[in-house]
């Protein structure tokens, strides 16, 4: 989306005051004003740590098995309580980085979805409360996932082959956000929270306040949220060394912060759900508009708007052949327009829905399970004069089970399997560029085997393996554009086949007390793994050839599949190092590596994370908390031949806590710096990585209230 003529950018390959909605204001008068009947809240367990001791629950997992075992044979992580509160940032892919196994996509301060073993786009689902939000961030990088993290209550992360469950495009796991806009447990009387923080480097101004309240059988949750930013401050260039050289003498370079990446948005909810003692049934609707800029283009800014309509229900200790049913409905209409200094040059709307049930059945002999099915369908359309691809109907129907036996109290077992049948009906609305796309059907089965085995009351040894097929989507089979957040111009393959892969992942684990580790490997090779890859010849926006040095010359890229190997190492673990009293002292280490190529050439694939490691230190003292974080991350130099590596940093952070009561309202302030030692970080997984680094040295405060 550019002004004839001029140039486009070559790249590689919070006022002190919070500034809320109208709604916002008036939760938070309500939250002043009103009484506490049960005098708080309490929040679940986290599986990460957090700077001050909290009362915490025995975590379910509701996303990696529909059984709620609390000994997952799935790799997965949860992020919820103060851990969520404290790492929450401007986007749920930063929010998530660094996490075993996570890194994150980014395309400015407000733009960033979760990578999952160096897979992105298609190969990770991306579900609020277990079920699709519509968007369009799996098409584009700037693209931003259309979900604030301060509305989010929970975060689960699953990765690898347990992630069957939820299909084909879940080939690399799983991010499902959940929240509380459907009650799900009776509320009696009115309970709520508010949560405000000023500071980073881009002076994030952000808040949000919720009100929950009921009856003991009737429950209503009301929430808003209002973020605003200004541009993101950076060390230094926000060329990269490599890329400036490219640029030549001439070209101006910004400095000291990065034009056109400020942004706002906000949004609320309204929910509401009946409960008894075995199950409740509920409605809710949110929706969430934002207003930010690409850091590619100066003058480009996207408007997205989405609405989405859920319906949730869950029956529980019923008799006949099944004790437990679970339905999701969600329905989301989204849109976002691109505007190019004053104009719209592209619309992408996506709309549709997707519905999941879930039945549990009585145990059958030795075996426990769960059968569904889920049913979607959206159609997603990009309109205007750099439409990349058609309007396409995609819908898929499917059919899922998971079972599992408990051989011995050591040895359990579980097998999964899931059939889908997904439809995809392409329309040209009159452009000729999409005449000749074709509708196409595929069958994909995907089938998996887990065991886990506990070779010592707090050691355990834990396998997964599963052969995965993948439907190709829309963008892959019919686009036919430019597609200036890659500078490319991309060409679909509508002959491609189902990308296939067979995955495996093994993993020591250790819980006593305060104490948890797990060390694993993974594995996944692919027979057709579909990515783009670069002709080597430079075009226009209509697909011309063009002579090197040209104004706004595109790198043409076609999909094809190939071989394809992801292999790695994910290290957590945590330990109580002192305690006395009411002191602790907690040492946490985490660390990841993927490595990904092309099997033929022994090519790398694009965007993978380098080996990356974090060693933190929390601090506890009644209601006082303090961690300290070093992250480090090494060099990447494994990149396709057309993209440029990227340096190794390391990140000193620190954050300190104060936890307090008032009343009956629980209170947790808090001072988060990050970055403290200036460091250029660029993230090899992102896409705008030479003109773009992630923000300098920042400080923010914050503060949380719930009654």
């Amino acid at each position: 989306m550019r002004r004839a003529g001029r140039p486009r950018r070559a790249f590689s390959s919070r006022s002190t005051l919070l500034r809320l909605t109208p709604v916002s204001l008036a939760l938070v008068s309500v939250l002043v004003h009103a009484q506490s009947v049960n005098g708080g809240t309490s929040s679940g367990a986290s599986r990460t740590g957090s700077t001050t001791p909290e009362a915490t629950l025995a975590p379910v997992f509701v996303t990696a098995n529909p059984l709620g075992d609390a000994d997952l044979i799935a790799p997965a992580t949860a992020l919820d309580g103060n851990a969520l509160t404290l790492r929450a940032a401007n986007s749920i892919g930063e929010t998530l980085n660094g996490l075993p196994g996570v890194s994150t996509t980014t395309y400015g301060p407000m733009v960033g979805r979760p990578i999952i073993r160096g897979m992105d786009g298609d190969r990770i689902r991306m579900l609020q409360n277990g079920v699709a939000a519509w968007d369009a961030s799996s098409l584009s990088y700037d693209h931003a996932v259309p979900q604030d993290p301060l509305t989010v209550e929970r975060v689960e992360i699953v990765r690898g082959p347990a992630a069957l469950l939820y299909g084909g495009n879940a080939i690399g796991g799983v991010v499902n956000t959940i929240d509380n806009r459907i009650p799900r447990e009776p509320i009696q009387g009115v309970t709520g929270a508010v949560d405000a923080s000023y500071g980073g480097a881009n002076d994030a101004r952000a808040g949000a306040a919720q009100v929950e309240g009921g009856n003991g059988q009737f429950a209503f949750h009301v929430d808003a949220f209002d973020r605003d930013t200004s541009n993101e401050r950076i060390p230094g260039f926000a060329h990269s060394a490599a890329q400036r050289a490219l640029d030549g003498a001439d070209a101006s370079e910004p400095y000291g912060s990065i034009p056109n990446s400020d942004g706002r948005w906000h949004g609320g909810a309204v929910g509401t759900s009946y409960t008894w003692a075995d199950g409740y049934a509920g409605v809710s609707y949110n929706g969430f508009q934002s207003d930010y800029g690409s850091v590619a283009e100066d003058d480009v800014r996207l408007r997205m708007h989405q609405d989405h309509v859920a319906v949730a229900s869950e029956v529980r200790n019923l008799s006949g052949p099944f004790s437990q049913l679970k339905f999701d409905f969600g329905y989301t209409d989204y849109e976002h327009r691109e505007i190019d200094d004053g104009t719209v040059g592209t619309t992408f709307r996506n709309h549709g829905y997707e519905a999941r049930l879930e039945a549990r059945h009585q145990k059958i002999g030795p075996f426990e399970g769960a059968i569904g099915v889920q049913v979607s369908q959206n159609t997603f359309s990009a309109l205007g004069d750099e439409a990349l691809v058609p309007t396409t109907q995609t819908t898929n129907v499917a059919l899922f089970g998971l079972e599992e036996w408990n051989v011995t109290p050591a040895l359990k077992l579980s097998v999964g399997a899931r059939y889908e049948h997904v439809k995809l009906d392409p329309t040209p609305n009159g452009n000729d560029k999409f005449a000749s796309a074709q509708g196409r059907d595929f069958n994909a089965g995907s089938v998996s085997a887990g065991a886990l085995y506990k070779l010592a009351p707090a050691w355990s040894v834990v396998g997964n393996v599963a052969y995965t097929e993948r439907a190709p989507t829309f963008y892959e089979l019919y686009a036919n554009g430019p597609h200036d957040a890659t500078g490319q111009y991309l060409i679909g393959n509508p002959d491609a086949q189902k990308e296939k892969a067979v995955s495996t992942d093994l993993s020591l684990r250790f819980e006593r007390g305060p104490n948890k580790a797990s060390a694993g490997v993974f594995y996944s090779r692919f027979s057709n793994y579909l990515t783009e890859y670069n002709t080597g010849r430079l075009v226009n926006d209509d697909d011309e050839v063009v002579p090197p040095g040209t104004d706004d010359a595109l790198n043409e890229a076609v999909y094809r599949g190939v071989r394809a190997e992801f292999y790695g190492v994910e290290i957590d673990g945590k330990w109580r190092v002192f305690e006395k009293g009411a002191h602790r002292v907690d040492v946490s280490l985490t660390a990841d590596y993927t490595h990904a190529r092309d099997v033929d050439t022994g090519a790398p694939l694009p965007r993978i994370a380098p080996l990356r490691a974090t060693l933190a230190g929390d601090y506890g003292y009644g209601p006082f908390g303090a961690r300290a974080e070093l992250v480090h991350a090494w060099a990447q130099h494994r990149v396709p031949e057309d993209d440029l590596p990227t340096d190794g940093y390391t990140t000193v952070a620190l954050i300190l806590t104060y936890k307090f009561h008032v009343g009956s309202t629980n209170w947790l302030a808090y001072v988060r710096g990050d970055n403290l030692t200036n460091q250029d970080v660029r993230y090899a997984s992102s896409v705008v990585r030479d003109i773009a680094p992630e923000g300098g040295r920042s400080v923010m405060v914050g503060l949380r209230t719930t009654f």
